[in-house]
């Protein structure tokens, strides 16, 4: 098993192991996601990807609040799969509307813009600089002048390790920060995620517009 935050193969291995429902960042209902994005775009013919999507059940959660551009990307098949049959089976209308995407976000060519980038949790396993520009300079290219970022990663006081990995803790100004001069500030909140285990996580999420 790699211990590459990008590698398919540790992230098989996690949803090989354990149900959807069983991973620790496993939520009902995906909030404050969710939430961040219907306060901060109106108009629901904005195209909208979630990077790490996994098997997150968001993607259903915004077609069902009228999105009809959504596309989920992640590294791991069978947690895409697991999504998919969630969400099809939760809204006939997701089959249309939601596109399923298997890449590694750190090799990852877009072909398109989306006028909103979600990433909850995929962030804060890039412990390497240079990881972390790779990242920022695919969100550049997924994105346009006006184009809304919502991110949660792990809050400066909480765990310092996900599903074997080490992570980087953030605040939301080093957030803020790291994302650079061609986005501003819209949004800054704390979260404490329950895991299913019973755990809290504590998490900082921001909402930043492309300038």
């Amino acid at each position: 098993m790699s211990d590459d935050p990008g590698s398919a193969g540790h992230w098989e291995d996690v949803y090989r192991e354990r149900d959807p429902d069983q991973v620790s960042w496993f939520q009902q209902r995906p909030r404050p996601s969710l939430d961040l994005i219907l306060q901060a775009v109106g108009d629901r013919r904005a195209g909208v990807i979630d990077v790490g999507g996994g098997a997150s059940p968001l993607a259903a959660r915004l077609v069902e609040a009228g999105f009809a551009d959504v596309t989920v990307l992640d590294v791991s098949g069978r947690a895409l799969a697991a999504a998919r049959r969630a969400a099809e089976t939760a809204s006939g209308a997701a089959a249309e509307a939601v596109t399923w995407v298997r890449a590694d976000l750190l090799t990852w060519q877009p072909t398109r813009t989306w006028a909103v980038w979600h990433d909850r949790a995929v962030f804060h396993f890039l412990t390497d600089p240079a990881d972390r520009a790779t990242y920022l300079a695919a969100l550049r290219q997924a994105t346009e002048p006006g184009a809304i970022v919502v991110l949660g990663t792990f809050a400066a006081d909480g765990p310092t390790h996900c599903s074997g990995l080490p992570v980087t803790r953030w605040t939301a100004e080093e957030l803020a920060a790291e994302l650079g001069d061609a986005f501003v500030l819209l949004d800054s909140r704390r979260h404490r995620h329950r895991t299913p285990a019973g755990s809290v996580q504590p998490f900082t999420w921001i909402t930043a517009r492309r300038i």
